[in-house]
């Protein structure tokens, strides 16, 4: 299956970790282009179009994939997240958490 691992990018050890759980289950796993340790850690060191730049493509990372991960790490979800999940909606992609009560839409099946 593809996969896109959705979330802040606050989470960045969450997205290093669920990518490799991911890919050794066999999965195709699109994850964040640029973290915020690879720059000046904090949220503002890119542009406003950067920004843009980087929701489109993770966008058509969304559309390339069977699926979402949602990385809502302490039920966390952000703005941009919110978007990319709508976004995954309306493409009729599955969409998953890893933190949820309910085992159907928990990341847990993909194991």
């Amino acid at each position: 299956m593809k996969i896109t691992l959705c979330g802040s990018a606050k989470f960045e050890k969450s997205f290093h970790d669920w990518n490799e759980k991911l890919t050794f289950a066999g999965h195709v796993v699109y994850s964040l282009a640029v973290y915020p340790s690879s720059k000046e850690r904090n949220k503002n060191w890119y542009t406003e179009e950067q920004k843009t730049l980087f929701d489109l493509v993770h966008f058509a990372k969304i559309e390339e994939s069977d699926a979402v991960v949602v990385l809502n790490v302490d039920g966390y979800v952000g703005d941009s997240t919110r978007r990319e999940i709508t976004w995954a909606q309306i493409r009729e992609k599955q969409v998953l958490y890893l933190e949820t009560d309910h085992a159907p839409t928990s990341v847990d099946i993909l194991l």
